[in-house]
């Protein structure tokens, strides 16, 4: 593999409340997902770290989640189609704005949370987001996970599908991620980090929570930035990712 992306959630903090370090990963990512009011973030935090993100030249993208910020966007909500899909075309909508006003634009949609992993498999809202994002704005890229029927969907409707790898998630030997809940879900251990996503890109597989070696298809790697450590991990990744010949590019149109 000869390029990648390094992208991260971020503008997930909103009020008084602080969630990640947006302006130090920013250093190190070149894709970005911008949370849009929803799961986390406030429309001062996504301003903020648009044009952030536009200084640096870094590509944006929306990272569409539950409406839920009492509980971060991760415990599964059953959203009926309409209504689902009509709060994607919301969130896109709101981060377009100001992404417009900031000078750029947003170049793909990255589902979070219990959303993204319930579009692995349920029709119903992998086809409202699907949708959404077909309807807003047909040229975006969905960032999704392997083995989601969403990305099926997607591709169906002729939209361009990039998937992703997880830098600091434990897998499960049937290569998911391991659910918070459980112990191994996050990993902390920077050198073994790196030196996993360096045999990632290398060889295509990522180790198991049990040994496993699972074959593993991204073209993306994400670094969450609310895990600690994760400016230094990003950092990191892409340092031992250049010192091995590989390029950090974008995925979505107009990058590389």
């Amino acid at each position: 593999m000869h390029a990648i992306d390094l992208n991260s959630d971020a503008a997930e903090s909103f009020g008084s409340w602080t969630m990640g370090d947006d302006a130090g990963i920013l250093d190190s990512i070149t894709s970005i997902n911008i949370a849009c009011g929803f799961h986390g973030g406030d429309a001062r935090t996504m301003r903020r770290t648009v044009a952030l993100a536009a200084a640096k030249g870094v590509t944006v993208g929306a990272h569409v989640g539950y409406r839920d910020l009492a509980g971060f966007g991760r415990r599964f909500i059953a959203y009926d189609y309409e209504d689902l899909a009509s709060e994607t075309l919301y969130q896109l909508g709101a981060l377009a704005g100001i992404a417009r006003a900031e000078g750029t634009e947003v170049r793909y949609v990255k589902p979070h949370g219990a959303l993204a992993h319930a579009i692995q498999h349920d029709e119903t809202q992998a086809r409202a987001v699907v949708d959404a994002a077909a309807r807003f704005d047909p040229r975006l890229t969905l960032l999704l996970l392997p083995g989601s029927r969403a990305a099926e969907l997607a591709r169906e409707a002729g939209l361009t599908v990039v998937l992703e790898a997880f830098a600091d998630r434990g897998y499960r030997a049937d290569g998911t991620l391991v659910p918070r809940t459980e112990p191994g879900a996050v990993l902390h251990d920077e050198a073994q980090i790196v030196e996993a996503m360096l045999r990632f890109v290398r060889e295509g597989t990522v180790t198991a929570v049990d040994g496993t070696v699972v074959p593993l298809e991204a073209a993306s790697i994400c670094v969450h930035s609310d895990t600690p450590g994760s400016v230094a991990m990003a950092a990191a990744i892409r340092r031992a990712l250049e010192d091995a010949g590989v390029q950090l590019r974008g995925f979505a149109r107009g990058e590389g």
